[in-house]
């Protein structure tokens, strides 16, 4: 996966997440990259800091594929009215999950595969996969997507 900052064309900078460099330009040629604020299909990759690991550190970690997450309310970001109510979607759509699905932890790649493959009832899940472990599952067909970690969760 490789998260991305794009911006349109009316000035609105935001981030999306693709399966790899060729899906981004694949998505944007079909004008299926749209901006969350005013739909506008003309969207273009913003300058974005590179992500560098430190020496020492280990990626093979688990990552949250949907975890719960501290309550952000005292963060102190300047945003744009359309940033804020995004942030508080995402929040909303974050907290029915984890309201509404059942947090299976580590088992989560063994869950998602066995209801793919029908071998268990289908279900709302959610719980943490290494990140080999959600590609593989990507790979494999099984539809899974990361909860998002909002500004604050993990301070």
């Amino acid at each position: 996966m490789i998260r991305y900052a794009l911006r349109c064309d009316h000035g609105h900078a935001f981030e999306s997440w693709f399966q790899s460099s060729a899906a981004y330009d694949s998505q944007h040629k079909r004008g299926l990259v749209a901006c969350p604020a005013c739909d506008s299909t003309k969207v273009e990759k913003a300058i974005m800091a590179p992500r560098i690991a430190r020496k020492g550190k280990s990626r093979s970690a688990p990552e949250p594929v949907a975890a719960p997450a501290e309550d952000s309310a005292s963060t102190s970001l300047v945003m744009a009215p359309q940033e804020r109510e995004l942030l508080s979607k995402l929040k909303e759509l974050r907290d029915h999950v984890l309201k509404n699905a059942d947090n299976v932890g580590n088992k989560f790649p063994d869950e998602a595969r066995k209801m793919h493959y029908g071998d268990i009832e289908h279900r709302a899940i959610y719980g943490e996969a290494t990140t080999e472990e959600a590609r593989a599952l990507i790979d494999e067909g099984v539809e899974v997507a990361p909860l998002p970690i909002l500004p604050g969760d993990r301070n």
